[in-house]
């Protein structure tokens, strides 16, 4: 009865913990690296184990870097099941088919540079958009918040409510071989309790080994109330004005509650009732139409308008933008419009362009509601750049830049804490955090052992 590392660990992406027991090798995430050029190769790299021998992949949620890895998983030899809750599976589809196609552009875009240069290249995208397709296959039974699953003959796995996206989880296992017992509770990622869209995280009950995210652990988080305020403050003077307000947005979760509170803004008569909105990503839409489908998977509330007829997502001016054409025809928008668009931290995707249209006018705004990585666009806008290069055009920044840092879909640190505690493990493994953020975090945990391991660390359970 063992746990092994294999992602997230003294890092914040990459989610990959393989579990044995009873004969049984069951994978918890198998996530995407991501920052750059050197994580990029690393999701290149053998897994740490060999894909053939896992027999179930229990997957927490379906952001990329825990879900990501899955079609290479399948593509090097998985033949198993994948489990997951309803809203998960559909929302992991979408994640991981706009992966593969993203893999795909990157490899035609890098044929074509050394074609030019009068080389072969020997490159292979990491995975397809079939090879997407194909993992969808092994997706298997659906697990239900807060209902055992028997995984294999001694493991079962409970699915609690995480809070954190649509259909997200905390895994409980209870391990059970001759003369032995184990139970390990996998935070996944955790929300931000009192959010309007998604209940509170539920913990699972004690366990005797915690596996915790520490992504904001060295820090608490602003109050909802104060940022909803000021969301709606920077769109009624940026559309007083006449300009437009471009807002780099996250496809799965931020986009849904920037669209609710926006709803709120208008039924309340502080925002236009037909103020346009155009929500310019495919991914994004899409994901919402899944949040349209998964009442089980949100706040009470929110499922009971849904199911009364009453669209939370809904404004009368919104505007859902797919095809590429109505994404360019956005450029003749010239003021009195919100555009959200992907990606997040503005590093590819059709917010640049928006970006590029009215980022030098001085009537309009751009609002940043997620975290924005060292390097990228979104974090030359935060410090304040006085001038940006958005597809290979420098641009003087004039329009004004509004950070909104109260939105976050993660925990905090007391947020943590109070998960920790109430699980109350004898024994804790921290991941999913910078070395020094679980350093800090780590202090917090009392004297029970914490372990804070790296890539390829095995310990038995």
């Amino acid at each position: 009865m063992r746990i092994a590392f294999h992602g997230a660990d003294r890092g914040v992406t990459g989610s990959c913990h393989l579990v044995e027991c009873a004969g049984k090798r069951i994978l918890i995430d198998c996530g995407m690296f991501q920052g750059g050029l050197e994580l990029d190769e690393e999701n290149a790299e053998p897994f740490g184990f060999d894909p053939g021998s896992i027999d179930v992949v229990l997957l927490t949620h379906a952001h990329l870097d825990h879900c990501g890895r899955l079609p290479l998983l399948v593509k090097r030899g998985f033949r198993g099941e994948i489990v997951t809750t309803a809203a998960t599976r559909e929302l992991a589809r979408v994640v991981m088919l706009d992966s593969g196609h993203l893999h795909e552009e990157e490899d035609r875009h890098h044929s074509r540079r050394v074609a030019r240069l009068g080389e072969r290249s020997a490159s292979r995208p990491l995975y397809t958009a079939m090879d997407a397709l194909h993992a969808m296959e092994h997706f298997g039974r659906t697990a239900r918040y807060a209902e055992r699953l028997d995984i294999a003959p001694g493991v079962g796995a409970t699915f609690c409510d995480a809070g954190h996206i649509l259909g997200s989880a905390s895994i409980y296992l209870e391990l059970e071989e001759p003369g032995k017992r184990r139970t390990v509770a996998f935070s996944g990622d955790l929300g931000n309790a009192g959010r309007p869209l998604l209940r509170d995280p539920q913990p699972p009950p004690h366990a005797d080994v915690a596996v915790l995210e520490t992504t904001y652990g060295d820090r608490l988080h602003k109050p909802i109330g104060p940022s909803v305020e000021e969301l709606q403050q920077v769109v009624e003077s940026t559309i007083g004005r006449g300009g437009n307000v471009i807002v780099p947005t996250f496809a799965l979760e931020r986009a849904q509650e920037l669209l609710y509170f926006l709803r709120e803004g208008t039924e309340a008569g502080r925002l236009p009732r037909r103020l346009p909105v155009y929500l310019d990503s495919p991914m994004a839409v899409s994901a919402t139409e899944i949040f349209e489908r998964h009442a089980e998977a949100l706040a009470p509330a929110v499922a009971a308008s849904l199911r009364a007829g009453r669209d939370p997502f809904h404004l009368p001016g919104l505007r859902f933008v797919r095809q590429t054409a109505a994404s360019i025809a956005l450029n003749d928008v010239e003021g009195g419009a919100v555009i959200m668009a992907g990606s997040g931290m503005c590093t590819g995707g059709r917010v640049r362009h928006h970006l590029k249209h009215n980022l030098w006018r001085e009537e309009c705004s751009v609002v940043i509601v997620g975290y924005a990585s060292k390097g990228t666009l979104a974090r030359q806008l935060v410090d304040g750049a006085a001038t940006v290069t958005v597809l290979g055009e420098e641009i003087r920044v004039r329009a004004s830049i509004h950070t909104i840092n109260g939105f976050s879909a993660h925990a905090d640190r007391d947020e943590l804490l109070d998960w920790h505690a109430r699980v109350a493990p004898d024994r804790t493994f921290l991941v999913h955090g910078d070395d020094e953020v679980m350093a800090k975090f780590a202090a917090q945990l009392g004297d029970r052992p914490v372990s804070m391991p790296a890539m390829g660390d095995s310990f038995e359970l």
